[in-house]
């Protein structure tokens, strides 16, 4: 197990990189924000197979202001490079590139940024404004400062991952963008960073998220408001959570889905549990040649949701 080389600058990173090509692989990039858990580990094995022998995996670790907001968690959001480091090393990474927050914006906060258009002022982008403004920012710098073959992203961060195919697209990047299934704990709850945020108590509300995921997604036979109703059911019955959204949605546009739509959607959902907020999602096949009633459909049974759970609290 040998340590990966550490790049702290762009000039450190574009040193090593420049000896990867050599090597006559694709170099694949997975970007993280550190304090790595059995999820992440999951990321660098299968940005390892995808490199292949020949080829090189590149972790970036940075903990990007312009994602968090003003009441956000940034100054305690966990920071842990030796210990990121030795998995890296484990997991047959060959370059960490962890840059100061001044040494990535130099001049402070850029004057321009990436819009995420529609799908980023949708869910996460409404309660969380700006955020997809910077984690698109960011990904476009830490892509051209790597230039990789591929891209690596988690599946529980859905909208993150469908805006970055999005800037690849809308931007001619010849980058490939490979999703990761979600990792999850033995009692369920999604792998996250912020999960050593949860006591005891907490982490007892927080698994009716995913408990409510698996009812929804149980009854996807019974289309997008079959689906919605499940776990809104499960969800309103934990008063403690408090939940900022939950829908069927396209995976690809994040616009809720209405009838006709079959195949291929997500259930997704936000919740807070204490001062943690946590986000997760699973797939659901819907099936064709089913009507619903107006005024039931997905969007309205989510409005209907987040009012109920407003009452309730």
């Amino acid at each position: 197990m040998s340590a990966p080389a550490l790049a702290r600058t762009k000039a450190d990173l574009a040193a090593v990189r420049a000896g990867l090509d050599a090597r006559g692989g694709p170099v694949v990039l997975v970007p993280t924000m550190g304090a790595l858990h059995v999820g992440h580990r999951t990321l660098l094995r299968a940005a390892r197979t995808l490199a292949g022998p020949d080829g090189s995996v590149i972790v970036s670790i940075f903990v990007n202001p312009l994602q968090f907001g003003p009441s956000e968690d940034l100054d305690r959001y966990p920071r842990t490079l030796e210990e990121d480091l030795t998995m890296c090393a484990a997991a047959g990474v060959d370059l960490v590139f962890a840059p100061s927050a001044a040494h990535m914006y130099p001049g402070g906060r850029p004057e321009v940024t990436v819009e995420p258009g529609p799908a980023g002022r949708v869910f996460e982008g409404q309660f969380r404004p700006g955020f997809f403004d910077g984690v698109l920012t960011v990904v476009l710098k830490l892509l051209h400062l790597t230039r990789p073959a591929v891209v690596v992203f988690g599946a529980k961060d859905a909208q993150q991952l469908a805006l970055v195919r999005r800037l690849v697209t809308d931007t001619d990047l010849e980058i490939a963008v490979e999703a990761v299934p979600t990792v999850r704990d033995a009692d369920g709850l999604a792998t996250s960073s912020r999960n050593r945020y949860l006591s005891a108590a907490e982490r007892t509300v927080a698994l009716a998220l995913p408990r409510a995921l698996r009812a929804g997604q149980a009854r996807a036979a019974g289309g997008a408001t079959a689906v919605l109703s499940a776990a809104q059911e499960v969800l309103t019955a934990e008063p403690a959570l408090a939940v900022d959204y939950v829908a069927v949605v396209d995976p690809g546009t994040f616009t809720a889905v209405r009838p006709p739509h079959a195949g291929p959607a997500l259930l997704i959902a936000a919740a807070r549990a204490g001062g943690t907020r946590l986000i997760d999602n699973v797939p659901v096949v819907l099936p064709a040649g089913l009507a619903e009633p107006a005024g039931t459909g997905p969007a309205d049974a989510a409005r209907e949701g987040r009012a109920q759970h407003a009452a309730d609290h």
